[in-house]
């Protein structure tokens, strides 16, 4: 399939406290939007789905579903990409929740799509962020960079684009949520017969290899790891 161009524009921002939640954003898997790929499961899967639930209980549903359109077709999948779901950033490398500088996870994604006869295909996304700073964390305001890429459904990057999200961390609060719109992702088609279902777009942060490592093990910490750290304990066992 030809390489295809593709336009992607970031609408707006909505920032909200989560000052209730632990520390670090470091437990969950692909976040959400059909999931993502890699691994995950039995265990971990049990531990994601009641963070969930808790968080849910305790916040809502922070993502609001976009509405829905009529189309010639299905729309593309919209996914996490497993390794990439998460951010970590650790002083030294050194895997410990103590040193734990700042963090992010992609807890949900939202989409729509339109298009008919053989127009080019447009999606728009919405995207659930929650990001954390940890006890080594040298200031209270740090820059993310997250992706966002087009494939064909032989998983071929068709087209990639980086976005830079600042997060302030206000005083007292090492948690925040922040929810970020992709108002326009056009996919132009070859006819009328190429449907939504020929693509996926993906999703993730900008990871050292490290961190996609990380990921890919499945590693995290325990939910009150944050406050254990903050708190000038001994990271748990």
């Amino acid at each position: 399939m030809p390489r295809i161009r593709t336009l992607l524009f970031t609408a707006c921002a909505s920032l909200s406290l989560l000052q209730a939640l632990p520390s670090f954003a470091q437990y969950g898997g692909g976040g959400g939007g059909g999931g993502g790929r890699g691994g995950g499961g039995g265990q971990g899967q049990e531990e994601d789905d009641a963070k969930r639930k808790k968080r849910e209980e305790a916040f809502g549903n922070l993502v609001t579903p976009l509405p829905k359109l009529k189309n010639a077709g299905p729309c593309p999948y919209v996914k996490v990409l497993y390794d990439a779901a998460r951010y970590v950033d650790f002083k030294d490398n050194a895997e410990a929740s103590a040193d734990v500088r700042y963090s992010g996870e992609i807890q949900n994604v939202s989409s729509i799509c339109a298009y008919r006869a053989d127009q080019p295909i447009t999606v728009k996304a919405r995207v659930l962020f929650e990001f954390g700073r940890g006890p080594q964390a040298p200031s209270r305001t740090a820059s993310y960079r997250y992706w966002v890429a087009v494939t064909d459904r032989n998983h071929a990057v068709l087209e990639k684009t980086s976005f830079a999200i600042p997060v302030s961390f206000p005083a007292g609060a090492d948690r925040v949520a922040l929810t970020q719109d992709i108002s326009r992702i056009v996919i132009p088609r070859k006819d009328a017969n190429v449907s939504g279902a020929n693509f996926e777009v993906l999703i993730g942060f900008e990871v050292t290899p490290q961190m996609a490592a990380f990921n890919r093990e499945g590693k995290r910490f325990r939910p009150n790891a944050g406050q254990v750290a903050a708190s000038g304990a001994t990271s748990p066992p």
